[in-house]
């Protein structure tokens, strides 16, 4: 009874085992929406722009105190000596009376404690409080565009792969196809054989076509299963990635060129970024122009141990200051000239990217209206191709064809389908990569909402 129990114990272990294995593997279900979800969740990529983000933005409220006043204490223990010769002058002759020397000669020293309050108000400052402030916040509006640059390009990075497996996943089920169809000729010419209407040849023939399609089907398994890790990869799970949007492709345009250029040049994350620059580099210029002027500010100061407070020393003492640098060894027309410098690199960076990015957005929006003519051209093409397959097939058992011909037919059938999806997979590509340029890639979603033609396994 004990040795039944065990094994029952042993059985029940192995199947729990079986049971939590098999979850650990199973795919994960996710649609383009969900998988940009999780990507958002775990990328490292965004985590660290996001944190650069935080980091300005903190030093972006740090700037606007800078007005405020600044209050410090000085706290000192110290030895001094002081030594004071104070003439009687024509008190002289009576002090010679008591044996008073004229000078008197004092000398004191002593340990003092000299804590002193302090406050400092900046009330002009020739202009680099502001020039601090408003490049505090261009660097924010930097960072903001560096986040959006890194999310955009780890949202294309997963178009291309989740899309890239369902492409995957069409090529294998069309050369699956292709190689099960040509097994079916080479049984059935084997028949013809055996009947006396095929020829050797005509076997062999099909039998390397047949080899070879069973070649480029277990290529077509590895293709999905390197492709389907790297999605794992880039979306941090351990587990494979079922997808479940299909490839997709709107029959209409996306809209007209220049509503993409003027978005482009508007709402580009390295627009955005370079924009943010040439304003720092502009705050710069003033920041050092600012330096050659002079500085007011108000200040007040308090003692907060008189009972150790020298005969020089206040109880306490407000007042205005000006502060004036006539010298300095910065050299600091200098530093004008190079902020003057780096504002004109970053202006010229700015004009570049303009036309760079006019450039990009009017090729893949050509690349983009190709891959959607080219996938609609296509739908003939397959229908052709099927309807000779067909004849091809039927011929061939009448002994009106050859052999090669129905491995031709059957070839350019797989041909052209995998070529229809392959275009799909472009045009869903290019879309995105277009979105990104316009600074739009948040709407992706939206466009595959509207697609009226969608590649379903």
């Amino acid at each position: 009874m004990i040795r039944v129990a065990g094994i029952f114990a042993c059985w029940l272990g192995l199947l729990l085992s079986s049971a939590v294995w098999a979850q650990q593997i199973a795919p994960q279900t996710l649609s383009f929406e969900e998988a940009r979800t999780s990507l958002e969740q775990t990328s490292d990529a965004l985590a660290a722009a996001d944190a650069n983000v935080r980091g300005k933005l903190a030093l972006s409220d740090a700037s606007k105190s800078l007005r405020l006043p600044e209050i410090s204490v000085d706290v000192r223990r110290m030895e001094f000596q002081k030594s004071l010769s104070l003439p009687l002058g024509s008190l002289a002759p009576v002090a010679a009376a008591f044996d008073i020397p004229s000078p008197l000669e004092f000398r004191e020293r002593d340990w003092r404690t000299r804590p002193i309050l302090t406050t400092v108000l900046p009330l002009y400052s020739g202009g680099q409080i502001p020039a601090a402030q408003s490049a505090a916040a261009a660097a924010v509006r930097q960072a903001t565009a560096e986040r959006d640059q890194a999310s955009q390009a780890q949202v294309l990075q997963l178009v291309q792969l989740y899309f890239g497996q369902q492409l995957a996943r069409q090529a294998l089920a069309v050369r699956r196809d292709v190689r099960d169809g040509l097994q079916r000729h080479v049984d059935n010419t084997d028949k013809l054989e055996q009947e006396g209407f095929a020829t050797k040849a005509q076997r062999l023939q099909a039998a390397v076509a047949r080899d070879q399609a069973e070649r480029e089907y277990q290529r077509a398994i590895n293709d999905l299963d390197t492709i389907s890790a790297s999605l794992s990869k880039l979306l941090r799970s351990d587990r494979p990635i079922a997808t479940s949007t299909p490839l997709f492709v709107i029959s209409t345009t996306p809209g007209p060129l220049e509503t993409f250029l003027q978005s482009a040049l508007s709402y580009h994350p390295q627009i955005r970024r370079l924009k943010a620059l040439s304003q720092q580099a502009s705050e710069g210029v003033k920041v050092q122009k600012a330096k050659l002027k002079p500085q007011l500010y108000a200040f007040g100061q308090y003692d907060l141990h008189r009972d150790d407070a020298l005969i020089t020393d206040s109880d306490w003492a407000f007042g205005i200051g000006l502060k004036y640098t006539f010298l300095s060894g910065r050299n600091r027309n200098r530093e004008i000239a190079a902020a003057l410098e780096q504002q004109f690199q970053t202006e010229a960076g700015l004009r570049e990217a303009h036309n760079q990015i006019t450039i990009g957005v009017g090729k893949t929006y050509n690349d983009l209206e190709s891959a959607r003519q080219q996938f609609l051209l296509l739908d003939s093409s397959i229908e052709l191709a099927r309807e000779s397959l067909r004849l091809q097939e039927l011929s061939f058992r009448e002994g009106q064809v050859t052999s090669l011909d129905v491995i031709d037919a059957r070839l350019q059938l797989g041909g052209a389908l995998v070529e229809r999806a392959q275009a799909a997979y472009e045009y869903d590509v290019t879309l995105a990569r277009l979105l990104e340029m316009s600074g739009q890639l948040n709407n992706y979603q939206d466009y595959f909402r509207q697609a009226d033609k969608v590649l379903k396994q």
